[in-house]
């Protein structure tokens, strides 16, 4: 059976559920994923991102989401003047993304003493996106379940180590994925999990030997 806002759309700032609610959406979970409100964004709109973006309020969206502000934040039009206010600069160009969905956003975060992360996800419809790149490597997540993003060296042992973590934790896993630049080089695992993952699980995998970050994504909002 279909979900009612397969229906309705999203409770959002219009006018498009594309793109608007979905950039907006972009733009939280690259803040979630990064794990605080960058100093620093730089913004690239590809396709129809670029080509109809402004007259949808695409870029306001994107920055909105930036700074925590959820679909239906009613502040969205005015996030340029927000982001001036809390201090956060920006830039927004537009760019042609080889192979890219057509409704994509890429960001570019950074902050003094944070790693640069880069994102690249694009709008599906409905609010909905799907996150397709970070920091250059392929993923494949949606963030509206409970999502642990693992960053680690492929190495033998990783997986079920991680696996090990959640169980003792007593996190139910409902899928996981890998994927690796390269054999032997950088991997990520996006595992989706039925409870919050709670920091101190968090901070458990992130003391293993070969796991360089981790973060959690709240399907809620919040951010750890």
């Amino acid at each position: 059976m279909g979900n009612i806002f397969d229906i309705l759309g999203p409770v959002m700032v219009g006018p498009s559920s594309s793109h608007t609610a979905g950039a907006a959406r972009i733009g939280l979970i690259a803040r979630q994923l990064y794990g605080r409100q960058p100093e620093k964004a730089t913004v690239y709109l590809h396709g129809s991102f670029a080509a109809t973006g402004k007259g949808h309020g695409t870029d306001k969206a994107l920055i909105a989401g930036l700074l925590g502000m959820l679909p239906d934040d009613m502040r969205i039009p005015s996030s340029f003047e927000v982001a001036k206010e809390e201090g956060m600069e920006f830039t927004i160009q537009n760019k042609d993304i080889k192979e890219a969905h057509p409704n994509t956003a890429q960001i570019i975060m950074e902050a003094e003493g944070v790693p640069t992360m880069t994102i690249q996800a694009y709008s599906i419809g409905g609010g909905r996106i799907r996150v397709c790149k970070l920091d250059g490597l392929d993923v494949n997540f949606s963030g509206e379940s409970c999502t642990l993003i693992i960053r680690n060296v492929d190495e033998p042992g990783r997986i079920m180590e991680v696996a090990a973590a959640l169980s003792k934790a007593e996190i139910n896993v409902a899928t996981m994925q890998v994927f690796r630049d390269k054999r032997g080089g950088t991997a990520v695992m996006v595992v989706e999990t039925d409870q919050i993952v709670p920091k101190t699980a968090i901070d458990d995998l992130e003391s293993k030997p070969g796991i360089i970050r981790v973060k959690f994504l709240d399907p809620n909002g919040t951010t750890v």
